[in-house]
């Protein structure tokens, strides 16, 4: 009997998309070939300006002014969406093609109900009632896994948190019931733990509907997590491509191994084993060199051969539909380990440079027209204390709404305490406003921001920024002194001189990100809150920007708090770690500790929730359900009981009841629960 062989959904062939501008035509995508199958998920990854986004809004027909198709096929369904006239593409976007953008907001309607924008689907493509609309809107939102779906349907968009924000949009493109869904970095804005059910969403209506999908991502981990194929680009085109494990186990790219290396593996140590970048930078479109683009950052690269002519890809596994660009395929060991950076004798910690007793952060909020009830009462701190030592990396990690940020902007003076002490070398300054603290404790502390581009003027110079951060210190007496200072903090983190004439367009997100760097440690900073500092920026950039700000913190035995969501790259880079959940810390100790059982149910969840890109690795999946509460209305009792899958192990309701006292499990080790040491025995490791 002869087995029918489903037909691709979507056949990519050889296709370039170029944009015209004054200048003349910049290629940014160049003979890219994919086939995507019927209900197939397929991973598109690579660094920041490789092409991916645009390629994905060339499958849409949606490339903005200046953006054109220029060579290739784009077979969908056995017809060549390159040649639909404009009526005929209003027939597939949306209801055959639909699309997922990487900010939900910029597809929602800030002054409709969400019901009624989803309603907008149906009608539109399919010309149904009001009330099968009302229903069929409904369904999906019951199937997105969104809570009480009537009151979501009679919300706005601000009246949603982020990941429920993403949930509506995506319900939104399946209501159409699309053959093909495009998601462009669905998840990067959101939490672990919502990205965590965001991918389960994403792969549960894969299977239920039969869906075939694009995934656009820069996380390697979840594109394996994600993805059944993937296609790896650098500067426009598909250097590496196959089924995705095949790709991740064998790699057979010298780009694709350079993304793995930058990435902290879980046996990873920060002082014998540190990260290795990619060296340089992707080429500009305009500046991409003769034959292989990944020639100048590539190890293996072999003059008079790797730019002799333009690179073809070649099979590693034909049966796998693995294929490659590199032309030394067969020459190069892949097995090899990379050439090691030097490693570093670890930092012995000094004593306490920030001490925290007892910090509790209330703001009053008082009710108007939207919020009626009088004045009611942000809980944003309850009870933090913690120390931190010369020399040391204190990571806090937890979900947005959990309380780090207010935190950091305590330290650094932005917010004051409502009670409790914080000490900066034994001096209290909880009740002091950065405005009003002397200039050595303000050059002593500093923060560090995750988008460095809103703190750097677009005006000025980053040199001449650097030098005015001096003068408010009164660091150098005269004018030079002060010039000579500054070119010593940008050779600092490692950039050339030249650029303290540039401005901050004229620098990458990590370059801008060094500039900001350096700015904080201009007044010899002691204390340097780092408030996710490379969480915008691609693997290989975020690789030489965590190593730096180490280099540094040797150098200068500087202590760094480091708040981040990425608890691969915490556990790689911290000694500590504090874990923190609507406001409270209910779990702190070291990081060898904080990952190996027993874990608080909250750590154990956010541990469930990092993306791996190890293909050897396992993973418990522990999906959290519901959101954080709110501050202002808290639950009574242990403040995570409401979504805690332990609860009912506990006797008598005690988690609704009372909160539970801080535990210590041994060497420093303190957990916030009522589970019993018998519970706490049988858990299991999360990662293995």
């Amino acid at each position: 009997m002869t087995v029918a062989v489903p037909e691709p959904l979507l056949e990519i062939e050889d296709l370039s998309i170029s944009f015209f501008t004054r200048a003349g035509e910049v290629q940014v995508v160049r003979d890219f070939s994919a086939t995507i199958m019927p209900g197939e998920i397929m991973g598109i990854v690579g660094e920041s300006g490789c092409g991916k986004s645009t390629l994905a809004l060339g499958i849409m027909r949606g490339l903005p002014a200046g953006g054109r198709i220029v060579g290739g096929r784009l077979i969908f369904k056995g017809r060549d969406v390159i040649f639909m006239r404009e009526r005929e593409l209003r027939q597939i976007r949306g209801k055959e093609i639909a699309m997922v953008y990487q900010e939900p907001m910029a597809s929602l309607n800030p002054a409709m109900r969400i019901g009624k924008q989803l309603m907008e689907v149906p009608r539109v493509h399919e010309r149904v009632s009001r009330r099968e609309a009302w229903e069929r809107s409904l369904d999906m939102v019951r199937a997105v896994g969104l809570p009480d779906p009537e009151r979501i349907m009679q919300t706005y968009p601000h009246q949603l948190s982020g990941g429920q924000q993403q949930r509506i949009v995506i319900a939104m493109a399946l209501l159409s019931k699309p053959s093909l869904l495009i998601l462009d970095e669905p998840t990067t804005a959101l939490d672990a733990t919502v990205e965590a059910g965001i991918i389960e969403l994403i792969k549960d209506l894969s299977h239920r509907y039969g869906t075939a999908m694009l995934f656009v991502s820069h996380n390697l981990g979840l594109i394996l997590e994600v993805c059944d194929r993937v296609a790896v680009m650098y500067s426009g085109e598909a250097v590496e491509t196959g089924d995705v494990r095949d790709v991740f186990e064998r790699m057979r790219h010298p780009y694709t191994q350079g993304l793995f290396r930058a990435i902290p593996r879980l046996t990873a140590d920060k002082n014998a084993h540190p990260l290795i970048a990619i060296p340089g930078q992707q080429p500009a479109p305009r500046e991409r060199p003769k034959g292989c683009n990944f020639g100048p950052r590539c190890p293996h690269f072999r003059e008079g051969l790797c730019d002799a002519a333009d690179i073809p890809m070649v099979a590693v596994d034909a049966a796998n539909a693995h294929f490659s660009r590199c032309i030394r395929i067969g020459e190069i060991d892949w097995d090899a380990p990379p050439q090691a950076a030097a490693a570093h004798e670890p930092i012995a910690p000094g004593a306490p440079v920030l001490e925290v007793e007892d910090v509790r952060k209330y703001y009053q909020e008082n009710g108007n027209g939207l919020l009626a009830g009088g004045t009611r009462v942000v809980k944003a701190n309850e009870a933090i204390s913690f120390d931190a030592r010369e020399a040391e990396t204190l990571a806090i990690v937890g979900e947005s709404g959990s309380g780090k940020s207010t935190l950091a902007k305590m330290l650094v003076g932005l917010e004051t305490a409502t009670n409790g002490r914080i000490a900066y070398r034994r001096t209290e300054i909880q009740d002091t406003p950065v405005e009003e603290r002397d200039r050595k404790t303000v050059a002593g502390i500093q923060m560090v921001f995750q988008n460095p581009f809103d703190t750097l003027n677009p005006t000025q110079p980053v040199g001449a920024q650097i030098v005015r951060t001096l003068e408010k210190f009164r660091i150098g007496r005269t004018a030079g002194e002060r010039r000579d200072r500054m070119l010593k903090l940008l050779d600092l983190v490692k950039l050339p001189p030249s650029f303290a004439n540039r401005k901050p367009r004229q620098l990458s997100g990590g370059q801008k990100q060094r500039v900001g760097i350096a700015r904080a440690f201009a007044g010899n900073a002691r204390l340097v809150v780092a408030d996710e500092p490379v969480s915008t920026l691609d693997v290989s950039v975020q690789a030489a920007v965590t190593e730096l700000l180490m280099d540094i913190q040797r150098s200068n035995r500087t202590t760094m708090l480091f708040i981040s969501h990425d608890l691969s790259l915490v556990r790689y880079i911290a000694d500590r770690v504090i874990v923190m959940y609507l406001g409270h810390i209910v779990e702190q100790g070291t990081t060898e500790q904080i990952f190996s059982p027993p874990y608080h149910p909250y750590t154990e969840a956010l541990l469930s929730a990092v993306p791996l890109a190890d293909p050897q690795a396992t993973k418990r999946r522990i999906v959290l359900k519901g959101e954080i509460p709110s501050p202002v209305d808290p639950p009574s009792g242990c403040p995570f009981q409401t979504r805690c899958p332990y609860k009912q192990l506990v006797p008598d309701k005690l988690c609704e009841r009372e909160l539970p006292p801080f535990r210590d499990l041994g060497r420093g080790h303190r957990s916030l629960c009522w589970l019993g040491d018998d519970v706490l025995g049988e858990m299991r490791p999360v990662i293995e």
